[in-house]
């Protein structure tokens, strides 16, 4: 056992020892996930008198993040038709496990309880995607009006529990038949998802005022087109190139869509960002990073609010693999009504721009590693690295709460103080039910993390960012992606045998920061 295991370990069994639904402490909880990784206080630990004095602004949404594939399980009822997800894991060996999620959390059935529990901690918006093949099953043509109903009778029971619905329109989970048609690089997925957006907006608009046509759009391109980890399991730069592109006209367009049949949607984002810090104070790799902020943080941000791209590129921009149109910037202009974005972990990044490129990076988990000669890829040519500095989570990324504060600060000063929501931010940890405790759930180590990144958003808003939300990476125990159901970040715990559900000690601590506005409860 390494020195970091048994750190975590170590802190795991304080945790449990010391937790109960309702009584924690701060300091005891800072000092000992500041030990794990390090002989001292990591450099972004958090001190216990900061997250005390802690504390977000009257009318703060408090709220969780889910997604439709994690979650609802009925692959192929009511009308439903194949995504690219269902053909993916129905593949063997694509996922840990062999699983599936053909059932997953069985939320397509259970969402009454799961709204009731949501209601019990709190939450006052849950963000939510919708499954594009459940209302249009091949993609294109009439809606399904089974899966408008199933939503529409979802956004009710919302409302009735005064939770805000928070609209994700795409969550990864194409209709497999627009993948049959070129998926994402072919350019006509922009109108065919204009058309969804004004289905979706159509039906459910009088209710649903808060709208994100896509999650983390840069991951849909690169995971699935360069990287070819997700589906559909492409390793084609250039048809990364042409997926972002059709993904930037797709959210410009279904802007406008939203919009016109909606007239109380406000639209903005899903991100995923992760602060980047270069490795040396060099000229070279400062610039790296600053390329690594605009090609993974906000090259969609930029399309949105001004019609262009961001310096990405080393050298001209490759606008024509692309697939660029004059009159291109007037459909991609399409300025946010507020800014949402993810936060887990950090990046730090060297230039590979004087190097000869000989090959693309790897890929790891749901974190992209490149150490391969003259960087990731021939355009951007920079090396990103999850370094490990701070303690690890159960699912391998590093724990810098600084790096929420740093990110909300830059996207503010940089796009003139727009609203901000937390999108998503979470941890994964394996905690389970300890029988010793009578089936209590105590995940400490979440309780940290959690309380030591809010207590940087804190920092930010005191300081004048307009934070309005903060969605929790999510409420239950769910399918996550390829690593199947070996991965838990719920604030609940899901029992895959049976789809019991126990809230964790994280999750009653989280609805008590929901009902206080506060971090040390």
């Amino acid at each position: 056992m390494n020195r970091r295991q048994f750190a975590a370990r170590s802190l795991a069994a304080f945790a449990g020892a010391t937790l109960s639904p309702t009584i924690d402490s701060a300091t005891a909880q800072s000092t000992a996930i500041s030990t794990a990784g390090s002989a001292g206080p990591f450099p972004g630990s958090i001190p216990g008198s900061v997250i005390r004095q802690a504390h977000f602004p009257e009318g703060f949404l408090w709220g969780v993040a889910t997604a439709s594939y994690q979650n609802e399980g009925a692959w192929n009822e009511d009308g439903k038709g194949e995504s690219i997800w269902d053909r993916f894991t129905h593949t063997p060996g694509k996922v840990r496990g062999n699983v599936t999620g053909d059932v997953a959390c069985d939320q397509y059935h259970l969402y009454p309880q799961d709204i009731a529990l949501a209601k019990q901690l709190n939450i006052k918006s849950y963000r939510f995607s919708i499954s594009w093949p459940r209302i249009q099953p091949t993609g294109v043509g009439a809606p399904n009006m089974k899966g408008i109903d199933h939503y529409s009778r979802f956004v009710d029971m919302l409302l009735e529990a005064g939770i805000r619905p928070w609209c994700t329109m795409y969550h990864w989970d194409l209709p497999q038949a627009l993948e049959d048609r070129g998926g994402w690089p072919n350019r006509e997925l922009a109108n065919y998802f204009a058309d969804y957006a004004g289905i979706l907006a159509k039906h459910l608009g009088d209710r649903i005022t808060v709208w994100a046509p896509f999650n983390m759009p840069w991951a849909i391109a690169f995971m699935g087109y360069a990287a070819g980890t997700f589906p559909p399991c492409r390793t084609s730069f250039s048809d990364f190139l042409k997926a972002a592109h059709t993904l930037a006209l797709a959210q410009g367009e279904a802007h406008r869509a939203v919009k016109a049949a909606s007239p109380k949607a406000t639209v903005g984002s899903a991100y995923e960002m992760a602060p980047a810090y270069p490795k040396t104070d060099s000229a070279d790799d400062r610039a790296a990073t600053e390329r690594y902020h605009a090609m993974n943080n906000v090259f969609f941000l930029e399309a949105a609010m001004h019609g262009h791209y961001p310096k990405a590129f080393v050298g001209e921009p490759p606008l024509d693999i692309m697939g660029f149109k004059p009159g291109d910037e007037k459909i991609l202009y399409a300025p946010l009504d507020w800014v949402g974005f993810h936060f887990y972990t950090r990046r730090v990044v060297s230039d590979a721009s004087k190097e000869k490129f000989e090959s693309g990076g790897n890929f790891s988990g749901t974190e992209i590693e490149s150490n391969s000669p003259g960087g990731r890829d021939p355009y951007t040519r920079f090396r990103a690295a999850m370094p490990t500095e701070g303690p690890l989570t159960e699912s391998g990324l590093e724990v810098w709460p600084r790096g929420i504060y740093d990110l909300v600060t830059r996207i503010s000063h940089d796009y003139n103080h727009p609203a901000i929501e937390i999108t998503e931010s979470g941890c994964g940890y394996l905690d389970g039910p300890d029988a010793e405790l009578q089936g209590r759930i105590p995940d400490g180590r979440r309780i940290l993390w959690y309380r030591e990144v809010l207590a940087e958003l804190s920092r930010a808003i005191a300081e004048g960012a307009r934070v309005r939300a903060y969605h929790a990476w999510t409420l239950l125990d769910n399918f996550q992606w390829a690593e199947g159901y070996t991965e838990r970040y719920g604030l609940i715990y899901t029992d895959f045998r049976n789809q019991k559900r126990t809230i964790k000690d994280s999750g009653h601590w989280y609805g008590r920061v929901a009902a206080s506005n506060r971090l040390d409860v």
